[in-house]
């Protein structure tokens, strides 16, 4: 039994929203200084302000961040208010965040968009604070033993070999987190009384990778420039072994990938290993000015195009002399030749 008492004081409950503005250079038909709410001293630069809808004063402080490729906040354009502010039909924000010249200039503006997160603190007037505790209980720490096992070796009953190397793991750990694998351990293995799996539809660092997740429950730390590599591949073994939070993962993370040189390759994963949200993610990429052009022209496409006529159709884009399905009928042009797919961005691009 807990208990606990009201005390009337403030206490802070935490927040965060990261805001995607897509279509970047449509803002610069606005002249300097013609934005909501930003003084003629601010041209020239990107702002963002907070506002409190309703009559309710609220106590809060803020921060504004510009998101790197991955997702992390950019040291140098993170900029909080350290005091409580009161919100209330004043707005409070950043009218000098980034100059429009250095975000043009820099990596963080992709495929005419970039991110920002808020983090919000508010200031409650009442909070609960637990009655005198005695004994301290720690958090639970039972996936910290588990992955410890992978690291000790200490009991493993089973070798995975992957190309010239050799893993140990541990049956019951990964039949448990795996269902390919529980058929796979114990029943075909049972039979033949083997403790030894050849794994031939991977790397040895993608093995590696996928046993600290079943061991750990969390992605393994790679280099910034293997994330993607790392995340494609491991979201193929995550669908071949059944590790469906693993899986979800690996798209999500694809999603924050997306540009020109990628979207194909994300489409092909999309259609093979059935990611709903990643393929989304893919046509919502290709809606925007420019992009479907850019890419249209790529070997990848043409063969995307060909292997999976259905998607022309799906981005609202059926060929000239196609069926319904966006496959071709006889006497029709080649699905995939140059001029009738030029044709068909120059008419896609005009829908939006």
């Amino acid at each position: 039994m807990s208990a606990s008492s009201l005390i009337a004081d403030a206490v802070e409950v935490e927040g965060s929203h990261v805001l995607k503005i897509k279509g970047y250079s449509r803002t610069k038909m606005l002249s300097d200084g013609k934005s909501i709410n930003v003084k003629s001293k601010d041209a020239g630069w990107i702002s963002f302000f907070l506002y409190c809808k309703g009559s309710e004063e609220v106590e809060a402080k803020y921060k504004f961040s510009l998101l790197d490729e991955m997702g992390e906040p950019v040291p140098s354009y993170s900029k909080s208010w350290s005091d409580i502010i009161s919100f209330k039909a004043k707005g409070w924000g950043n009218g000098r965040f980034i100059e429009k010249k250095a975000l043009e200039d820099s990596s963080y503006l992709k495929d005419d968009s970039f991110r920002v997160r808020c983090d919000l603190v508010v200031c409650n007037k009442f909070r609960t604070e637990d009655a005198k505790q005695f004994v301290t209980v720690p958090p639970p720490d039972m996936q910290q033993h588990i992955g410890h096992l992978l690291t000790s070796q200490v009991g493993a009953d089973v070798t995975i070999q992957v190309g010239m190397e050799t893993f140990t793991a541990h049956r019951l750990v990964l039949a448990a987190r795996s269902p390919v694998l529980m058929a796979e351990l114990f029943v075909q293995m049972k039979k033949n009384n083997m403790c030894h799996i050849q794994m031939d539809d991977m790397e040895p660092r993608v093995l590696k990778a996928m046993l600290h997740y079943i061991y750990n429950d969390s992605l393994l730390e790679v280099e910034k420039e293997e994330a993607l590599v790392m995340a494609q591949q491991l979201l193929a073994v995550a669908d071949r072994y059944d590790l469906t939070r693993l899986k979800l993962i690996c798209e999500d993370k694809l999603c924050n990938f997306i540009d020109t040189s990628t979207v194909v390759t994300a489409l092909v994963l999309a259609k093979e290993h059935g990611c709903n949200g990643l393929k989304k993610a893919c046509f919502e990429f290709l809606k925007l000015p420019g992009n479907l052009k850019a890419i249209m022209l790529s070997d990848g496409f043409q063969h995307l195009t060909s292997s999976w006529p259905s998607i022309l159709k799906e981005l609202g884009m059926v060929p000239v002399g196609a069926k319904e399905d966006g496959s071709p009928v006889g006497g029709a042009r080649e699905l995939s030749t140059i001029d009738n797919m030029k044709a068909i961005a120059t008419e896609t691009h005009a829908k939006y």
